[in-house]
């Protein structure tokens, strides 16, 4: 299936019937947009008998992720049509997770408490004063971010800068990295140069990074609306972790052809 959320585009393989069939090569494959499908991540449903379903993910360039937001929640939207409720619960490589349907049709995700440990990010420094340039938040949300405060995220060369901290040593499994500017009051304008994907429209666990960053260096309260380049999301950091909301789409459901498969 191919679906989205505000523009960050996401292949989704539904493998409850049988094993997992993805590899970092067909990943990969999958991801070009000449020869594949394109995507910015993959996403791969299995079972899990501790809750409705299981999420593996996967970037473009093959490599796995250990969240997704807005994949999270495309896919928990077309779950809970699946099974008929508006309510649901699963499981990531971050733990147990739980979605939900608001009356407005928009799809909430509870993405868990930020990561604000260094070693457990990872980083190798002090996550709230890094001491790298630009000063920028080291937040954990089940992958590292690195984010930056800066006057006019609009302004930022993403293709320049993003490269250079994607792969900074000081984060040892590299990092997505994030740039924000505040636009109002609780109101934040955010880019994003995502870890094994480049530049995207929308990064849903780069969001929530974002926002907790912004309310620990005491620029904004819990709640925010956050401009990413594909839309708006809303952002709740509350006692039970950091609550996303926003749009889904369901774009098209697919099968791969053998030749496909074959040329791999």
């Amino acid at each position: 299936m191919k679906m989205h959320g505000l523009g960050n585009d996401f292949v989704v393989i539904d493998a409850r019937d049988g094993d997992d069939p993805v590899t970092p090569a067909l990943a990969k494959a999958l991801a070009d947009r000449h020869r594949g499908v394109g995507f910015d991540q993959l996403a791969v449903i299995s079972s899990d008998s501790r809750a409705d379903f299981h999420l593996k993910f996967y970037n473009s360039d093959g490599s796995e992720a250990g969240a997704c937001g807005n994949a999270t929640r495309c896919v928990s939207d077309w779950m809970m049509r699946e099974l008929g409720q508006d309510t649901i619960r699963l499981t990531t490589r971050r733990g147990q997770l739980s979605a939900l349907r608001r009356a407005d049709g928009l799809v909430s995700v509870n993405m868990g408490p930020p990561i604000l440990v260094a070693d457990a990010i990872p980083f190798t420094g002090d996550p709230m004063a890094t001491g790298l340039a630009g000063d920028p938040v080291a937040i954990g949300m089940g992958n590292p971010h690195c984010i930056f405060f800066v006057p006019d995220a609009e302004a930022v060369d993403l293709h320049d800068r993003g490269p250079i901290f994607e792969t900074h040593p000081a984060f040892p499994e590299r990092t997505n990295v994030e740039f924000a500017s505040l636009s109002g009051p609780d109101h934040l304008r955010m880019r994003v140069w995502e870890r094994g994907a480049g530049v995207t429209l929308a990064c849903g666990s780069g969001t929530c990074a974002t926002a907790v960053a912004a309310h620990l260096r005491g620029l904004t309260g819990r709640r925010v609306r956050v401009d990413v380049d594909g839309g708006e999301l809303e952002i709740d950091w509350r006692e039970d972790g950091v609550w996303m909301t926003g749009p889904t789409t369901f774009v098209f459901s697919a099968s791969l052809t053998p030749e496909f498969m074959a040329a791999l």
